[in-house]
């Protein structure tokens, strides 16, 4: 029994995590999608972050429950941050905090070390570790939340890959604001 790894993230309509410049400005989650990532982190027992999306969260998060007018979903979101487990892998970055490792080493080997351990499901963030993980045939389930807004460039979801992959669409969901979540099983 290997552990599940799921890649989910917002995206664009056109396809980009963060539009040039980083940008993420077009992201923001009704509450009724917050609710909705809350859960699934929740339900996560392990975090992967790369370097770029470790420096996001670990920039907020941290004392997102402190913020003016944090909602008890915010409050509970940052609790349940800093409590998970998570790995980043960076060669750049020197120190790390909040139940957190940091790998340095290859990324692949790392992940496919974790899959194999006993444990709940594993999350993965960030596009350029996820890419390594999709390359790899590593990723088990792929979440899409496509908002409706087109930016024309940036950081991709998707990769470029050697081969197909095929998927089982497993649920769909349309969110206030007119986001629309799509999950997809790696068909093994």
């Amino acid at each position: 029994m290997t552990r599940k790894l799921s890649y989910s993230m917002n995206l664009t309509l056109d396809g980009y995590i963060a539009a040039p410049g980083d940008d993420i400005g077009w992201s923001e989650p009704s509450d009724e999608l917050f609710q909705w990532w809350l859960d699934q982190e929740l339900a996560n027992s392990l975090s992967l972050y790369g370097r770029k999306l470790w420096e996001a969260m670990s920039s907020y998060w941290p004392t997102g429950d402190q913020q003016p007018g944090a909602t008890p979903a915010q409050i509970e979101f940052a609790r349940n941050w800093r409590d998970t487990p998570k790995v980043v892998f960076s060669s750049t970055i020197e120190k790390v905090d909040w139940s957190t490792r940091l790998v340095a080493e290859d990324a692949v080997a790392e992940i496919t070390r974790l899959k194999t351990e006993d444990g709940g499901p594993m999350s993965i963030g960030g596009a350029t570790l996820a890419a390594a993980a999709m390359r790899a045939g590593l990723i088990d389930e792929y979440t899409l939340v496509t908002h409706p807004v087109l930016v024309g460039g940036g950081t991709p979801f998707f990769t470029a890959l050697d081969g197909w992959v095929n998927l089982n669409l497993v649920e769909t969901r349309t969110f206030s604001g007119g986001a629309v979540l799509t999950r997809y099983q790696t068909r093994r």
